[in-house]
């Protein structure tokens, strides 16, 4: 029969192989607490963490939640443990980790039905949270406490580990969020495309949180991303912002709104919802500085776009954008008319193209863009014009080009995108490193009777009727 020395050491061993394993937080936890209940008559066990920013108590569990406070009060934590790193509490009495005698004969004297014992979790003298045991055995010994005392060591080190590689986490996702909304404009330029981008972002920094923008115009907050928000206290909220304040926070402190300002003045803002957990002062900073870099990132943007109104390509996909193509269409039109020679065009859209954006988010959506754009130059020849028109829309001039061979570059367009698999691992999706899609194309043949405004329209029709008839098909006007 092995005796409580041998029980005691094989504990320890196996404690200590847990601790080594390479496992999440939560499943190392769950091990150790299997551990204790099955050598040391725990019956339940708390492992905490201080959160000293917060001054609040986290127990780690499958899913943290930094205001769900567990059992041991923050009284008894300051109490005890903020006078005492290296003794533990039985039953609310403090103890030396070395236990003499009598102090063994008062704990066997003084044996409840539940028994609570508290170590804290130390690191270089700072107390960092505790652990808590609960315990229905009737006999204590000093080996008992000893090995409680060494197990408590040796997981307070795996706590400590856990919880330095989690503000490491944290703060390299904050400065990853802070570096990806500042190179937004890097690609993009219209506020249509990059508040989506920004919320996103915001979005997956800030999980315990649902994140809204706005922008301020005619002195009111017009939601512009995600496409509801029904919760009144935040525009009660927003209508509290002004240019001195960085931040106002709703009584309970789960909603808060951040003014994004420019030369300008106020343009927008950002608001966290959540009507569960709480921002801590930590969150509250991190989006206050979010909140500004957006507003960097938005200021830049309009200026770029204003410079960009004098350009000639599209920064997204490097196809003409729509200024430089109005120009090229009218010449073509006038040089079809003129040389009384062939001209068509064709306009194209991305079929389903939202559904890409809600699913995997625009930054996907702008891989599948660019990669459209790229099977469009491929497929084209060289003194055919493509334009990116605007948001997942193109078209297409093709000079000396009858209607005939206009509807086969469209059906051979069509065809190559929806057997292309589209690169969307640039977006850094889970699981998806590439994406399926149609296309719906309208072509459209010139006439000397039409001017260039005529013949967008005539393509745009065509292009209506391939979407409204079922997608990823070719409608030639004129055409049955």
């Amino acid at each position: 029969m092995i005796n409580n020395t041998e029980k005691y050491l094989e504990f320890l061993n196996e404690l200590s192989e847990i601790l080594f394993k390479k496992l999440s937080p939560f499943n190392t936890i769950l091990s150790v607490k299997k551990l204790y209940k099955s050598y040391l008559d725990i019956e339940k066990s708390e492992f905490i963490i201080w959160d000293n920013d917060n001054f609040t108590l986290d127990e780690i569990t499958e899913k943290r939640n930094i205001n769900n406070k567990p059992s041991v009060t923050a009284q008894l934590y300051g109490n005890f443990i903020l006078s005492s790193g290296n003794n533990f509490l039985f039953n609310d009495e403090e103890y030396s980790c070395n236990l003499k005698d009598n102090e063994l004969v008062y704990i066997k004297e003084n044996i409840l039905e539940e028994n609570n014992i508290i170590y804290p979790v130390v690191a270089n003298g700072e107390v960092l949270g505790l652990i808590n045991l609960k315990s229905s055995k009737q006999e204590f010994s000093k080996e008992y406490f000893s090995v409680l005392n060494t197990a408590s060591k040796l997981v307070s080190g795996a706590i400590i580990n856990y919880t330095l590689n989690e503000q490491m986490e944290i703060s390299l996702n904050f400065y990853k969020a802070m570096k990806d909304i500042a190179k937004i404009i890097e690609s993009q330029y219209e506020l249509s495309y990059i508040i989506p981008l920004i919320g996103e972002m915001i979005d997956r920094f800030m999980a315990s949180h649902l994140i809204y923008i706005f922008v301020y115009k005619e002195n009111e907050y017009h939601l512009v991303w995600p496409n509801a928000c029904k919760d009144e206290k935040i525009n009660s909220i927003l209508n509290k912002l002004d240019e001195q304040t960085e931040y106002v926070l709703s009584d309970d402190s789960k909603i808060a709104a951040f003014p994004i300002i420019n030369d300008e003045g106020i343009v927008g803002a950002i608001a966290a919802y959540s009507n569960i957990d709480k921002l801590t002062k930590k969150e509250i900073d991190y989006l206050i500085q979010l909140t500004r870099q957006s507003g960097l990132t938005i200021q830049r943007a309009n200026m770029y776009a204003e410079v960009l109104k004098y350009a000639t390509m599209d920064a997204l996909t490097g196809l003409n954008n729509r200024r430089q193509f109005e120009t090229r269409l009218k010449q073509e039109v006038s040089n079809s008319k003129r040389n009384n020679i062939p001209m068509c065009c064709i306009m194209l859209d991305v079929d389903y193209f939202k559904k890409v954006n809600d699913t995997y988010g625009h930054s996907a959506g702008d891989c599948v863009l660019k990669s459209v754009s790229n099977v469009i130059q491929k497929e084209i020849r060289e003194y055919d014009i493509a334009c990116r028109w605007g948001g997942e829309e193109f078209f297409i001039i093709l000079p000396q080009t009858t209607i005939k061979e206009a509807a086969l570059v469209g059906q051979r367009l069509r065809k190559v995108i929806e057997d292309s698999k589209m690169d969307i691992r640039e977006a850094k999706v889970a699981g998806v490193p590439h994406l399926q899609i149609t296309i719906s194309v309208g072509v459209c043949e010139y006439n000397k009777e039409m001017d260039s405004d005529e013949v967008v329209q005539k393509a745009d029709q065509a292009l209506y009727e391939a979407k409204r008839t079922g997608r990823n098909r070719v409608i030639v006007s004129g055409w049955n």
